[in-house]
Order: structure tokens, then sequence, then C-alpha cells
């Protein structure tokens, strides 16, 4: 099984509040916001972001994009995917698999919950 293309951009922020409004003055919207200061914006077109707010003094992390796997248990890396981490359920909702590539970057992999 294939992942479906790009689902969304995972972001950090040391400012919920700030990051939200600085993308809905882009033209996003917001889809929901959590009670620990994170959430996911829309677009019209192309992926979602969902942005999560990090203590002031901790490093934000390099932005991830998210790739769309349809069903978790169904889905095997092939050969030259090294996994990091295998699907684990989130807090919000879904399954997530850390993925790195060649050059060492990492990548999200999200399923919905129970596979398809």
């Amino acid at each position: 099984m294939a992942t479906e293309g790009i689902e969304a951009v995972f972001l950090e922020t040391h400012n919920w509040g700030k990051a939200a409004t600085f993308f809905q003055g882009l033209g996003y919207e917001l889809d929901f916001a959590t009670d620990h200061h994170s959430g996911q914006l829309r677009n019209a077109v192309g992926p979602s972001l969902f942005i999560a707010e990090v203590p002031e003094g901790q490093e934000l992390r390099e932005p991830r994009l998210v790739l769309k796997v349809p069903d978790g248990d169904a889905f095997r890396a092939a050969a030259g995917v090294e996994v990091v981490e295998p699907f684990t359920e989130t807090h919000f909702g879904t399954r997530e698999m850390t993925v790195r590539d060649p050059d060492g970057r990492l990548w999200s992999l999200q399923a919905p919950l129970g596979g398809a």
C-alpha cells in the first residue's frame, strides 16, 4: 500500500495564538483548537496545518510533512524506508508513524484509527 500525498504540515510554535492569527491572515480557517495550545487550520486547497505550542525555552523543530496513509494496518514500509517509530495512536485521534529518508530527514505518516 502506498501513501496518498501530503495530508498536513506539522509546525511547532512558542505562541499558538499568534501563529494561528498569522495563518488566518493568510487565508487559513481554524478547523479545531485543543485545550493544550495546538490546533489545525485548513485552506481551500492543499494540506492542512497542524500547529503545536512548545515551551518558550524549547528549540523549535523544523516543519515536518505528514503523508496520508489510508490504512495503517495494511501499510508495509518498502526496502530502503527506515522506520524510526511504528504506527502509534496519537492524542488527537489518528495513528502516526515516523520514517527517515536517505538524507536523514524525518517524515510522518498518518492513518485513521482502526485501519481504513
